[in-house]
């Protein structure tokens, strides 16, 4: 079995990229869905986050850590190990029924969170950044403004770049991408073996 990274910035086409390996075969694993669930009522993480910020809900938490260095450090040291855990746990489950299979982790923020050390491989889907503003844009609903301040705090991808053993430039036509996908996963079965 092979665990394998996938991130990139905001607007580079993780969940496109995510949904084609998922459809390709792939076991996929979206860190966000697992935040959801370790905040959710019940949820790992909800009550000692509702005990340091007096709300689990992800809008009322993003207001009150945005921009806020140490606050949002005080929530990933609760959310993150909670998120890694579940995880870990999901991959288990993964290896007892496809072995030789391949499980991507989809972070936003893999590397940033040391996410790096629990995969195998590493695959950063990337475009040019005028494409990454407006998809962004589109996806979200927000201001360009708003976008780049969210930009502004994740790390470059030009520094994601660097760590990366597989890439996918996303810039080009959806045909393309899925072109590159299915290359990238094929290395990656032969690695999973």
């Amino acid at each position: 079995m092979l665990i394998v990274g996938l991130t990139g910035g905001l607007g580079c086409g993780k969940s496109f990229v995510a949904a084609a390996m998922r459809e390709l075969g792939a076991h996929v694993i979206e860190a966000d869905e697992l935040g959801h669930r370790v905040l959710a009522a019940g949820g790992e993480a909800h009550d000692d986050v509702v005990a340091a910020f007096g709300t689990a809900d992800r809008g009322q938490l993003a207001a009150l850590v945005f921009g806020k260095p140490e606050e949002l450090g005080r929530l990933n040291a609760i959310v993150h190990p909670a998120v890694r855990a579940l995880a870990r746990k999901t991959i288990d489950e993964i290896r007892v029924l496809d072995p030789h299979g391949v499980v991507v982790y989809v972070a936003a923020i893999l590397i940033e969170s040391g996410g790096l050390k629990d995969v195998e491989k590493l695959i950063v889907v990337h475009c040019h950044e005028d494409q990454q503003i407006t998809r962004a844009m589109e996806q979200r609903g927000a201001s360009r403004d708003a976008v780049l301040a969210r930009m502004k705090h994740q790390m470059p991808v030009a520094e994601k770049l660097m760590k990366a053993d597989f890439t996918i430039d996303t810039g080009g036509t959806k045909d393309e991408t899925l072109r590159q996908t299915k290359m990238v996963l094929e290395e990656l079965r032969k690695l999973a073996v």
